[in-house]
């Protein structure tokens, strides 16, 4: 018989000190999200917490999926996953941007059809609700209206 050899590296991988420190980072970057999600950055929102997401797949990709000890081409190919992502995202976003009639061609809008602000198609001016009077000052005096006066 033939006796059985493991020839499989075992690779130090840190430990649970390791797993714990990157719970912990992954805990305070969604503690930071979840803060950021309360601040109005505008535009800028969008750019934060996509970035604090990169860094949260990169923490979960290098020590959870064990790339940081694995053969490097593992890495670039894991990375090169995140890169076309980014250019996917890219593209799609300036899509997006460069859209500027998102009415339907074949929608016939009549007086009495709510719109969203600023969706109203080129030649087609959407009805303004009428201002309302303010209340008049206690000191202030009456005035009647033009019909009423005789």
């Amino acid at each position: 018989m033939s006796t059985h050899t493991d020839t499989h590296e075992t690779h130090e991988h840190g430990g649970p000190a390791v797993y714990a420190r990157t719970l912990g980072a992954l805990i305070v970057l969604t503690a930071i999200t979840v803060g950021a999600a309360y601040v109005d950055l505008g535009a800028g929102n969008v750019v934060v917490a996509l970035v604090i997401a990169t860094i949260k797949a990169t923490l979960v990709a290098l020590f959870f999926m064990h790339l940081k000890w694995d053969k490097p081409v593992n890495g670039i190919i894991a990375m090169a996953g995140f890169l076309f992502l980014g250019i996917f995202l890219m593209f799609d976003l300036l899509d997006y941007d460069s859209r500027n009639n998102f009415m339907p061609q074949n929608l016939h809008i009549s007086a009495d059809m709510p719109l969203a602000p600023g969706t109203a198609p080129a030649g087609v001016k959407p009805a303004l609700p009428a201002p309302e009077a303010a209340p008049a000052a206690a000191g202030d005096k009456k005035t009647e209206p033009a019909a009423e006066k005789k």
